[in-house]
C-alpha cells in the first residue's frame, strides 16, 4: 500500500451470506455474490484489501457461480416446459 497505509477490511463474510442465500433463496443473491467475490480478491491480489478474508470471499464465491448457474438452468427449464406445453395444447382446425 501507498504511504504505509493499511489495506481496507474485506468482505468476506457478506460474499459468504449473499452466496449460501443464492443457493437457498433467490439466485440472484448468488450473482452479485459472484461479482463482489470477484472483485474482492483481484483487490486481495493488488494488496487494496485485507488478504485474511480470502477463503471466505473464494467460497462464497463459489456458491455464488453455483447458485447463477443453477438459477439459469432453472429458468431455462421452465421456458423450455412452457414452450413444449403451448406446442403440445394447440387446437386443430
Amino acid at each position: 500500500m501507498p504511504n504505509g497505509t493499511q489495506p481496507r477490511p474485506h468482505r468476506g463474510v457478506l460474499v459468504l451470506v449473499l452466496g449460501i442465500l443464492g443457493l437457498v433463496l433467490c439466485f440472484p443473491c448468488g450473482t452479485v455474490a459472484w461479482v463482489l467475490g470477484g472483485q474482492d480478491l483481484r483487490a486481495m491480489d493488488a494488496g487494496e484489501i485485507d488478504p485474511s478474508g480470502r477463503g471466505m470471499t473464494s467460497v462464497g464465491r463459489i456458491l455464488g457461480i453455483i447458485a447463477t448457474v443453477l438459477g439459469v438452468l432453472g429458468i431455462l427449464v421452465v421456458v423450455l416446459i412452457i414452450f413444449l406445453t403451448a406446442i403440445g395444447t394447440k387446437v386443430p382446425n
